[in-house]
């Protein structure tokens, strides 16, 4: 559960009270003095289930309201504990443990393209290359955790559910930005290293099969499950799992070293994982009810769901063929 507070005319908040933080079943409520520029605020203490409800109501009663603010506040913990009520004919919704507008607020930090995700993306991919090149797990697991290239595909999913152009356009650009960054530092360092040796670990990004593309469906589902549900320590076990930078910087070096064949297993795995965290992020925030909030924000997501929804499928397929050549080869 989470505090929402809304600041405005102490007017307004008579009529919020009464309807939305009694009608919505809020635990409890409370009001704050006038201040000094004639507002006053109500705080009102939401579960989980219905907090992206009160969050929708508010705004659609306060549109056209000017000087108003509405925050949403972490609560630790309550005390004494508040009874749930059971409604034994209610049907359970499947619900986020964040609303719309938490997961906007976590989710868009990671489109940014500033000097921070700049100098993430060189350090992670010369530390991946270093691990690469010197066999060593260890050193790669850690440019894997690094590496702030996932972010950005799990906010072009969410773009897409939502229809947001704007962010969508922005995380495609941060994410074009990373992998391109990612691949010129690797192509130097495969330029200016000693003669590269094919050890296990370079190889082992070099080729991707049936299950790879499984593992990399699950842990984009994994990644969104884990946002939505608040549980954002788990998205590290995903960066291990689906590491979008290993590939990139194996892509690069062998190219680098003229080893084209190589190269082409490497940018298959690859795209493989930037397909699949994609299709199946979107395909969670979806089952997880993740919607835009009026009507014809709803009908421009629809219509972003499945045009890039049928991009993104036909690229699967594509993927799939061009893995199952390779299966027969080997």
């Amino acid at each position: 559960m989470k505090l929402i507070e809304v600041v405005a005319d102490p007017g307004q908040l008579d009529i919020l009270a009464s309807f939305v933080a009694e009608q919505y079943g809020a635990l409890d409520y409370w009001y704050s003095e006038i201040a000094d520029d004639q507002r006053q605020s109500i705080r009102m203490l939401v579960d989980d289930e219905n907090r992206q409800t009160v969050l929708d109501t508010l705004q659609h009663l306060l549109s056209d309201t000017e000087n108003v603010r509405i925050l949403v506040l972490p609560v630790e913990a309550v005390l004494p504990r508040p009874v749930e009520e059971e409604k034994p004919n209610a049907a359970k919704k499947t619900s986020t443990g964040s609303t719309r507008e938490e997961l906007y607020s976590q989710i868009e930090k990671d489109t940014r393209l500033d000097g921070n995700f700049l100098v993430l993306v060189f350090l992670s991919t010369v530390v991946a290359a270093i691990g690469l090149l010197e066999n060593n797990v260890a050193v790669i697991i850690g440019a894997m955790v690094i590496a702030p290239l996932l972010g950005p595909n799990i906010a072009l999913a969410f773009a897409t559910t939502l229809g947001d152009r704007d962010l969508l356009l922005k995380s495609f650009k941060t994410n074009m930005v990373g992998v391109a960054l990612a691949l010129s530092v690797s192509i130097v360092i495969g330029w200016f290293w000693p003669p590269m040796t094919l050890n296990p670990e370079i190889l082992a990004r070099t080729y991707v099969g049936f299950d790879g593309v499984v593992l990399a469906l699950a842990s984009g589902a994994a990644a969104v499950l884990s946002l939505t549900s608040g549980v954002a320590s788990a998205l590290v076990g995903v960066m291990v799992a689906v590491a979008l930078l290993p590939p990139t910087a194996t892509l690069g070096m062998v190219l680098a070293s003229g080893q084209y064949q190589l190269a082409t297993g490497a940018a298959l795995l690859l795209a493989v994982n930037i397909v699949c965290v994609n299709m199946s992020a979107n395909l969670v925030f979806l089952f997880k009810g993740v919607r835009p909030r009026t009507w014809l924000e709803k009908r421009k997501a629809r219509q972003s769901v499945v045009w890039i929804g049928l991009f993104w499928a036909i690229a699967l397929a594509v993927l799939l063929f061009a893995v199952g050549l390779r299966v027969v080869e080997t």
